[in-house]
């Protein structure tokens, strides 16, 4: 199987949450998914790694958020985050024996579960979170945006 040559972005400013540095972990998180998606075989481990490493630091970043805050959805968050790091995970021993296609599948998978996970779980951790900061939800900004230039919570 030939890796995806051009697939679409999964990363839009319809992603953006008004939190910087969710914002910002989102979009880098976006930026290695497609890169495992483009990856050619001799390239997925270091692809996937890539990715699982970064999810496992963001995911840890958002737990601890949503602990310290008492967001009241987090218990079904974090299990979400739980079970893709154990798929990712599950994936990089199937790699590991050779078995390439499942990791072009995950990618892709990846790619279709990000921007629903973002929109609907992220989106209400931020609101909490602006919430809790400033009374309000937060305002996003998305006119000739650049990375810095997200509103920050």
């Amino acid at each position: 199987m030939k890796p995806s040559e051009n697939p679409a972005p999964i990363w839009s400013d319809s992603l953006l949450l008004g939190h910087a540095a969710i914002d910002g972990e989102h979009e880098q998180l976006a930026e290695l998914i497609e890169r495992m998606r483009r990856a050619a075989a001799p390239e997925m481990a270091q692809a996937l790694d890539a990715v699982l490493q970064h999810a496992a630091s963001h995911f840890a970043a958002e737990n601890e958020l949503m602990r310290a805050t008492a967001f009241p959805p987090r218990d079904c968050h974090i299990s979400e985050h739980e079970a893709v790091l154990s798929t990712l995970r599950g994936v990089r021993a199937r790699l590991e024996r050779g078995e390439f296609k499942v990791a072009r599948r995950v990618a892709d998978e990846l790619a279709a579960w990000f921007p629903p996970h973002v929109q609907h779980l992220d989106s209400a951790l931020t609101h909490w979170l602006c919430k809790l900061q400033h009374g309000a939800k937060p305002v996003v900004l998305r006119v000739g945006r650049k990375s810095e230039a997200a509103l920050a919570c």
